[in-house]
């Protein structure tokens, strides 16, 4: 167990990190899996661009790495554009 105050302040500020980064992922996979179910293209481009936006915040904080926000947006953009 930690001894030093700083110590202690550095888990608990971890920990807070760690359920905000695991808050922003999750939200994050519900909107994937949202514009996944969209059938409609207005919608499906409106959920694109928040979702886009989503994925670049979680890279730009190293929550995910930056490649797997791109393929992601990559392969949702191509079903975005498949929408009739």
């Amino acid at each position: 167990m930690a001894n030093h105050k700083s110590a202690l302040k550095r888990i608990r500020a971890n920990e807070a990190k760690r359920l905000r980064n695991r808050y922003q992922a999750k939200t994050t996979r519900t909107f994937i899996k949202r514009l996944k179910a969209a059938t409609d293209k207005v919608e499906a481009m409106e959920l694109y661009k928040k979702v886009s936006s989503m994925l670049d915040k979680l890279a730009k904080k190293n929550v995910i790495h930056k490649n797997n926000a791109s393929n992601k947006k990559s392969k949702l953009a191509k079903f975005v554009n498949a929408i009739a």
